[in-house]
C-alpha cells in the first residue's frame, strides 16, 4: 500500500488526530517481521504507529483482540485506536522508540529497575487463571505442546546448523533424534500452562517513564512460564552476569508469591533456555541466509555461547555439546 493511501486511510479512521493539517509518515525498521511499521507525525507534536500486517498470517489477526485482553488485565501495553481488518492496517499508541535494548551499555543500577519493570509486567501475565485466558481460544496460536517444542529443536538443525555452520546432512539427523531432545519436548508439555508472550526479550519491552510495556504480544499461547523468563535473562541481544540474571529471577519469585521455586523450577528453566535459544538460533540462520537479513548474524556467537553452557547441564545431551563446541569461531560474517 502506497504512503499516500496509508495517509488518506490515517485521516479517514483517526481523525481525532489528524485533523485537516498536515500530518507525515515515515517508516520503521523493525526486527525479523513480515508486518510493516510506520510512524504518523500528526498536528499539536502527537503521533501514532500504524502497522500494516500480513493477511495470511493468521496471528496477525489476533493482535488487536490480546492488546484488548491485556489492557483488561492491568497489562502495560499500546492502546489500540482503530482496526481495519479487511485492509490489514492497526493504528496503535506510539510509546515511543526506547526498548529495554536501549540501556544495555547502562550500569547495573539503571537497567536494574527497567528489567525489574518488565518482569512486574510479565509476572501478571503468568497469573492471569486459565478461566479468564480461556475465552482467546481461537484467538491465539496454538498452545505449546511437544510438537512445538520439537519443531523448534528441528528449526536449530536446520537453519543454524545446516544454513549458518553448513554441518553435514547425517550429523545433523543424528544429532536432531537424540533421544534427549524427545524427552525434552515430552516433559516440558506435561508441565502446567499459563499465559506466555513467546517473545519476551529486550526489543520487545518498551520503556516509557521508567515503566515497561509489552510489545510484539501477538504470538501469545498457552505454554511454561519459564520460557519467558529463558527469553529475557538468556536474550542474545543484552549481556546479563550471573548475578544480574539471579536477581531478576529472585524479582519474579517475589511477584509472583504463588508459586514453588528450588532446583525443579531451575531445571524447567535450563530447558526452556535451551529450547529458546534453539528458537533463536534457528530464526537467526532463517532470517539472514534464506531472507537476506544478514544483520541477525551478529547475536549468533552470544546465542551459541549462551546453549554451549546450558546443553553442558542437561543430560543426554553430551553428543550435541560437542557438536557446539566444534563450531566456535565459525560463524559466518554478517558483511
Amino acid at each position: 500500500m502506497k504512503t499516500a493511501s496509508l495517509l488518506r486511510q490515517t485521516r479517514l479512521r483517526v481523525p481525532e488526530f489528524t485533523g485537516t493539517r498536515p500530518i507525515a509518515i515515515a517508516p520503521i525498521e523493525k526486527g525479523g517481521s513480515d508486518r510493516r511499521f510506520y510512524r504518523i507525525r500528526c498536528p499539536g507534536e502527537q503521533s501514532l504507529i500504524l502497522v500494516k500486517y500480513n493477511l495470511a498470517q493468521e496471528e496477525n489477526r489476533h493482535y488487536v483482540r490480546i492488546a484488548q485482553f491485556l489492557a483488561g488485565h492491568g497489562i502495560h501495553a499500546p492502546r489500540i485506536y482503530f482496526h481495519d481488518a479487511d485492509e490489514g492496517l492497526i493504528w496503535i499508541e506510539d510509546l515511543g522508540e526506547t526498548d529495554l535494548f536501549s540501556f544495555r551499555d547502562e550500569p547495573w543500577l539503571v537497567r536494574g529497575a527497567f528489567y525489574r519493570s518488565a518482569i512486574d509486567e510479565i509476572a501478571k501475565l503468568h497469573a492471569i487463571p486459565e478461566a479468564e485466558w480461556s475465552q482467546l481460544r481461537g484467538e491465539m496460536p496454538p498452545e505449546f505442546n511437544a510438537a512445538l517444542y520439537r519443531w523448534e529443536q528441528n528449526y536449530f538443525v536446520e537453519n543454524c546448523l545446516g544454513r549458518v555452520f553448513h554441518l553435514d546432512e547425517r550429523e545433523r539427523r543424528a544429532l536432531g533424534a537424540l533421544p534427549a531432545l524427545s524427552e525434552i519436548a515430552e516433559q516440558l508439555a506435561a508441565l502446567p500452562r499459563v499465559l506466555v508472550h513467546r517473545d519476551f526479550q529486550s526489543q520487545n519491552i518498551i520503556m516509557r517513564n521508567a515503566q515497561a510495556f509489552l510489545i510484539d504480544f501477538q504470538g501469545l499461547r498457552p505454554g511454561v512460564a519459564q520460557y519467558d523468563l529463558a527469553s529475557l535473562l538468556f536474550d542474545p541481544y543484552v549481556s546479563l552476569s550471573t548475578g544480574e540474571r539471579e536477581e531478576v529471577l529472585a524479582h519474579y519469585m517475589d511477584a509472583r508469591g504463588d508459586i514453588a521455586g528450588g532446583e525443579f523450577f531451575r531445571a524447567v528453566l535450563r530447558l526452556c533456555a535451551m529450547q529458546r535459544l534453539m528458537q533463536a538460533l534457528g530464526a537467526y540462520g532463517f532470517l539472514a541466509l534464506a531472507k537476506g537479513n544478514r544483520h541477525f548474524l551478529a547475536y549468533v556467537p552470544p546465542a551459541l555461547a549462551s546453549l554451549r553452557q546450558i546443553v553442558k547441564e542437561i543430560p543426554g545431551l553430551e553428543a550435541l555439546g560437542a557438536a557446539l563446541a566444534s563450531l566456535a569461531g565459525d560463524v559466518v560474517s554478517p558483511g
